[in-house]
């Protein structure tokens, strides 16, 4: 009986010694070119209210309850959202709006677990359109270091970015 727990507190140890190792902070962003100048994009980002035509989290729940306060758009716009499990509950609140250029948020989740982020939309102008980066970092708590070990989250994450692009791109290039 002593050698199984031996083994499992040198497993512990293990796990303890890899979960600390995980890096502290992470950042992670997603760039795509839009036929269209950046004016014609920014109210799309900046109106919390038009998020739902092309947010790929919108389409993962379309029953999500959301309220919004604050102005419609621009610094203190915040939209909040309670859904099923792949979308949770959270809010997120602009905290910076440069028109045409860009949009910072807060990003407060509750569940499935706590954090608080920022994402970031960069509008640059570019022969005529626009190269839009939309960017997320924070601070790895001790469970994002846990499911890190597990999942590629930055990869799931930069995929619902992708998508999200390339919805908002084919609203704006569209009109």
């Amino acid at each position: 009986m002593l050698p199984i727990l031996l083994a499992l507190g040198i497993l512990a140890i293990l796990f303890i010694v890899i979960v600390a190792g995980q890096p502290d902070d992470f950042a992670m962003s997603r760039s795509a070119r839009f036929a269209v100048a950046p004016e014609k994009v920014f109210p799309h980002i900046n109106n919390l209210h038009h998020w739902q035509a092309w947010s790929p989290w919108a389409k993962l729940d379309p029953n999500a309850k959301n309220s919004f306060t604050g102005p419609d758009a621009g610094s203190g716009a915040a939209m909040a959202w309670e859904g099923n499990c792949k979308v949770g509950v959270g809010k997120m609140t602009v905290t910076d709006s440069q028109p045409n250029s860009i949009i910072r948020f807060r990003l407060d989740f509750q569940k499935p677990m706590q954090a608080t982020h920022t994402a970031e939309f960069n509008l640059l102008p570019d022969a005529g359109g626009t190269v839009i980066t939309w960017s997320m970092s924070g601070k790895n708590n001790l469970m994002g270091k846990i499911m890190g070990l597990f999942m590629n989250c930055e990869k799931m994450v930069a995929g619902q970015f992708d998508q999200g692009l390339a919805n908002l791109k084919a609203i704006v290039e569209g009109d």
